[in-house]
């Protein structure tokens, strides 16, 4: 019978370690969350347990990897602009642009604490305009 080395290591603890990481990265991520829901809810239309619920799924799924359309499981993006609008109408009309609706709510967060991540003072004529503005197709 082979026995392994004491130098491999055994899928278990390469699981652990793999679990410990994304705990790691989910604690990390908490105060990015429940700021997503605060700013969610403040410009909620109203102040229900389902738009409590529907702040916490935006937020959850803005910890996804994909456009945020895709992580909440939507048709297209203009299902997400719908839901904003009819959800957040204050904070949809602030998205003059268009732009994507991850990197938003990220520079509104940014804003609020008067954090400037930008790198132009104009969106117009920043270098990184096809990064935040623009389509959004299952591809990109």
């Amino acid at each position: 019978m082979h026995k392994p080395s004491s130098s491999m290591t055994s899928p278990i603890r390469m699981s652990e370690r793999v679990d410990s990481r994304a705990e790691n990265r989910a604690e990390s991520r908490m105060d990015e969350f429940d700021d997503l829901v605060e700013l969610l809810l403040a410009y909620s239309v109203d102040t229900t347990p389902a738009a409590q619920a529907m702040a916490t799924f935006i937020a959850n799924a803005c910890m996804g990897d994909n456009h945020l359309w895709q992580d909440m499981q939507l048709a297209n993006r203009g299902a997400l602009s719908e839901l904003m609008q009819t959800h957040y109408p204050t904070l949809a009309a602030k998205n003059i642009g268009d732009m994507k609706w991850k990197k938003f709510f990220y520079k509104q967060l940014c804003e609020r604490e008067d954090i400037m991540i930008c790198k132009s003072p104009s969106c117009a004529i920043c270098t990184d305009y096809h990064h935040c503005f623009g389509p959004e197709d299952a591809a990109s």
